[in-house]
């Protein structure tokens, strides 16, 4: 093991994972403690192998932005003997700048999306937004090393902070655990959700924000031919108005004859791996991705996927030979939605079509995004801090 110790500060880690963001972290400091001393502090309530915070009674009523800022105060006095400080993403960033200011030492952040590109975040933050922008701005700005997750985002890092030195910035892919997402015969999970087994459906997993597109595949599934169930793992809606949105089209879906289901709450892992090995395509709608780690893990389960074509996502999906590509046109969103609908008719029309997808989909997760590679590339980044 390295003679090394890094602070890990995160605001998602198990228990507590409902993004991408957590996902890494996890699957990321697992393989790091194979390699280093790793302490992990984190948002939320208390657990066995982490430093856990949460902010005062006397902020209980605050602006969400000002409540992740006390933590990271809080996470900047915690830290210990250490040699290199993570963070992720806006809600941690700027615990790890002030630690770096605090303790002296170097300040790595992975950039696993960008303020300025989620201008919907207001929707969710109000005036928060302009808060996390500036910690993330700042955090980047004052960084010793920026991971980012794909060439994509390295690219959007460097359009949204040009003042960033770019040989600062190193690109890391996220990863997925191929023993662990892979395909199952059991389907016992499919029948908790009410899915009718002779039938086939599209997969959509993933929060309800405007990022992930939810709403363009609502739009998109009035399209598709009402033989073919929507089943949506969709939880965690970032606003009121959002939730309230895509309530009202799913009703309006299901008054037309489709059958729509909704898991509102998250499935175990074990669950939605079954959900994955199982479906005929898996959908990912994204307006904004720097890459898109459930593309990953629906491929380790060899379902074929239907992806908007941004950010990271084409880094990940091979169009024509993992999945298939939509081209995303903000200016023309019909066209998208389109685009999305006919994409997933063609692939879960020709099923032999799709499990090749699928199969090529594993093979490619399998061969280039292990954890066991990433944690090792993550490590050669602190290590060229000194």
């Amino acid at each position: 093991m390295c003679a090394m110790r890094v602070a890990v500060l995160t605001n998602e880690y198990p228990p507590e994972v409902y993004g991408g963001a957590g996902v890494h972290v996890d699957f990321l400091v697992r393989e790091l403690r194979r390699l280093v001393d790793v302490e992990v502090h984190a948002f939320g309530k208390p657990r066995p192998d982490a430093r856990a915070y949460t902010p005062p009674e006397s902020l209980a009523n605050a602006n969400g932005a000002i409540r992740a800022l006390s933590i990271d105060l809080e996470m900047a006095n915690g830290i210990g003997d250490v040699s290199v400080v993570h963070s992720h993403t806006w809600y941690a960033n700027l615990g790890g700048h002030l630690a770096k200011l605090l303790h002296d030492k170097p300040h790595v952040v992975t950039a696993h999306s960008l303020e300025p590109l989620r201008p919907w975040k207001a929707e969710q933050l109000g005036g928060g937004y302009r808060i996390s922008s500036w910690a993330e701005r700042t955090a980047f700005e004052g960084a010793d090393a920026v991971i980012a997750v794909s060439n994509g985002m390295r690219e959007d890092v460097l359009t949204a902070y040009p003042a960033l030195d770019a040989g600062r910035i190193h690109v890391v892919h996220n990863g997925v655990d191929t023993e662990l997402y892979s395909p199952t015969t059991d389907d016992a999970a499919l029948h908790q959700v009410g899915i009718d087994t002779d039938r086939p459906y599209i997969l959509y997993v993933g929060r309800i924000t405007r990022q992930k597109g939810i709403t363009h595949l609502l739009a998109a599934a009035e399209r598709i031919d009402k033989n073919i169930q929507l089943v949506l793992c969709a939880s965690a809606p970032d606003t009121p108005e959002i939730a309230a949105e895509v309530t009202e089209r799913i009703e309006r879906l299901r008054a037309a004859g489709h059958t729509v289901l909704h898991q509102t709450e998250m499935l175990p892992r074990e669950d939605v791996i079954s959900l994955l090995s199982h479906a005929a395509v898996f959908a990912c709608p994204s307006v904004y991705e720097p890459l898109g780690i459930v593309n990953l893990e629906a491929m380790a389960c060899r379902a074929p996927v239907v992806a908007s074509a941004v950010g990271g996502i084409p880094e990940v999906v091979q169009d024509g030979v993992t999945g298939l590509l939509v081209p995303y046109t903000p200016d023309d969103l019909p066209a998208f939605e389109a685009g999305l609908a006919d994409a997933l008719a063609e692939v879960v029309g020709n099923p032999l079509r799709g499990s090749e997808l699928g199969r090529a989909g594993r093979q490619r997760a399998v061969d280039l995004f292990s954890w066991e590679a990433i944690a090792e590339q993550t490590l050669t980044v602190y290590m060229s801090l000194g």
